[in-house]
Formats: C-alpha cells, sequence, structure tokens
C-alpha cells in the first residue's frame, strides 16, 4: 500500500470538536455508523472465507468491488444512503488492520459489534467526502457539510482554526448531543 507523501513546508494537526447535530443529522448518522460495522464486518468475513476455502487474499481494491455488488443488489440498497466514501474508509481501515496483523503487530482482526464496538466512521475530502466553508464573520470557523447531508452539522472547535487551514478527513462523533469528535487537518506553513 502507498503512503501518502506529504508536501513540503506542511504539518498536520488534529483538532477536536462537539457535534450538535439535528434529529434528522442524527438518524443519518446513526444509519452511517451502522452501515459501517455493517460493511467492516462483511468485508472480514469475505477476506476470512477468501482465505479458509480458496487460500485467496483477498486486498482492498477486491472489497471495494464487492461494496459495489453490496450496494447494487435488493437485499442491501440501504447501503446507497450512506456516503459510499465513508463505507470504503470503513474497507480501508479492515486493510489497515490485516496488514498490522501480517506484520505481527496486532492480533486478527475482530466483528465489530453493535453497542460494544465504537461508533466511527471517517469522511476524507478527496472523495468529496464532507464539504468545508470558512465561515468569513468568524475566523477560523467554518460550516461542515458531511456527504449525503442537506444541512451543516453545528459544531464547535476546540480551539480557532490556523487561517487558511483547510479540513482533509472528519470522523464525526457518535450522533449523541455533545459528544467530541476528531478532525484532521492540513496546515500550510507561513513564510
Amino acid at each position: 500500500m502507498e503512503r501518502r507523501v506529504r508536501p513540503a513546508g506542511t504539518t498536520e494537526r488534529t483538532y477536536r470538536f462537539r457535534c450538535y447535530p439535528n434529529p434528522v443529522q442524527s438518524q443519518q448518522l446513526h444509519r452511517t455508523f451502522g452501515a459501517c460495522r455493517w460493511v467492516y464486518d462483511q468485508g472480514l468475513e469475505l477476506r476470512s472465507s477468501a482465505w479458509r476455502q480458496h487460500h485467496l487474499r483477498i486486498g482492498y481494491t477486491e472489497s471495494c468491488r464487492a461494496l459495489t455488488g453490496w450496494r447494487n443488489t435488493e437485499e442491501t440498497g440501504w447501503l446507497r444512503e450512506i456516503s459510499s466514501v465513508a463505507l470504503q474508509q470503513s474497507l480501508r481501515h479492515l486493510d489497515n488492520a490485516y496488514n498490522r496483523f501480517f506484520r505481527g503487530s496486532a492480533r486478527h482482526p475482530q466483528r465489530k459489534r453493535k453497542h460494544r464496538a465504537k461508533d466511527a466512521a471517517t469522511y476524507v475530502q478527496a472523495g468529496v467526502g464532507f464539504r468545508w466553508a470558512a465561515d468569513g464573520d468568524r475566523p477560523g470557523a467554518g460550516r461542515l457539510t458531511l456527504a449525503k447531508m442537506a444541512e451543516p452539522l453545528d459544531i464547535r472547535w476546540s480551539r480557532p482554526l490556523p487561517a487558511g487551514a483547510v479540513p482533509r478527513k472528519q470522523e464525526p462523533p457518535p450522533a449523541r448531543v455533545g459528544n467530541p469528535g476528531r478532525s484532521r487537518r492540513g496546515e500550510v506553513k507561513k513564510r
């Protein structure tokens, strides 16, 4: 797997934020978290059964092809309501878990169980997983709209964001009011 190389003169910082979704957004986040957990578990089962039955290693690319098939079938068509970026990122997390396992630095990936696993979904800007619009009235603040959401989320940042910083990756918190989440930003270094 290729590692992303950061351009010279940039740094990466993590900012925490608190999310206050309205009831519709909260319901959509719950569905997203459940779908990401389901896709992770199905990807894990696909890889495990392919190895048990045929001694084939399935990677991220083949898992994404399976995701396309799951989204196109009638039984699992509900996956079309969820952002494909977040679903692909859950398969990326599974691929990273397998890579750590094969390097010997972690145990074999386990299924994510409802109510026991941390609710998680990752949106990356590269796949239009979210839209960011800087707020001209408040420096270091902005409006964050996740994919497949009609309205921006009401969020509060832990501290003002540096001028010119653009979010690269968002990990919204569980859809309960006031839970903290994380945002990773790429910040251009001032000269």
